[in-house]
């Protein structure tokens, strides 16, 4: 069986998410960055809950049974850097400069 092949990635999508980390304040880079992985893992997480439920009694149900519970646990981490995030957000606009 051949492997599909991913949709291709915009070339500069690394260099965006370096850009972030390097040209914004420490604090603001890890929120951006935290809210990118959120919502990434979030449509991540719909698309193996959505496929699994399709592919159930199919062979490859289990992998995506598998990917559906891997998701669900990303995305709770997810939440939780957003929520750091914001918070070391926050003190770092109420911090003196």
């Amino acid at each position: 069986m051949t492997q599909p092949s991913p949709a291709p990635l915009p070339s500069d999508i690394d260099s965006y998410l370096r850009a972030i980390a390097r040209e914004q304040e420490p604090a603001a880079a890890v929120l951006a960055l935290a809210l990118i992985v959120h919502r990434a893992t979030n449509e991540l997480q719909k698309l193996s809950r959505r496929e699994a439920g399709r592919r159930r009694g199919q062979p490859n149900w289990g992998a995506w049974a598998s990917l559906q519970n891997a998701t669900r646990d990303m995305v709770l981490k997810a939440a939780t850097c957003r929520k750091t995030a914001r918070q070391l957000a926050a003190a770092a606009d109420d911090s003196p400069a």
